[in-house]
């Protein structure tokens, strides 16, 4: 992986995890940063994902992989969440 992708890997894991943010309802107990890095791993698994079911590359934007990027971030956030809770 060359420096490009591994900066477009962050800019689009932050646009990720703060979509990712912003459908878990509530407040979040979880800082910038575990955001980012929950939404850097969601974009990749969802794009293995997406890749994997045949809609990775679509005619236009990929608004089925972008749906499993952001439902895979909220679905991480809510569990750092849930876990920082319990602490």
């Amino acid at each position: 992986m060359e420096i490009d992708g591994i900066i477009s890997a962050i800019v689009i894991g932050i646009v990720i995890g703060v979509l990712g943010r912003l459908v878990v309802p509530g407040r979040q107990r979880i800082g910038i940063l575990l955001t980012i890095l929950v939404g850097i791993i969601a974009a990749l698994i969802g794009t293995a994902i997406a890749a994997g079911v045949g809609v990775a590359d679509t005619d236009g934007v990929d608004w089925a992989e972008w749906l499993i990027q952001i439902g895979l971030a909220a679905l991480g956030i809510a569990a750092l969440d849930r876990t920082k809770a319990r602490h």
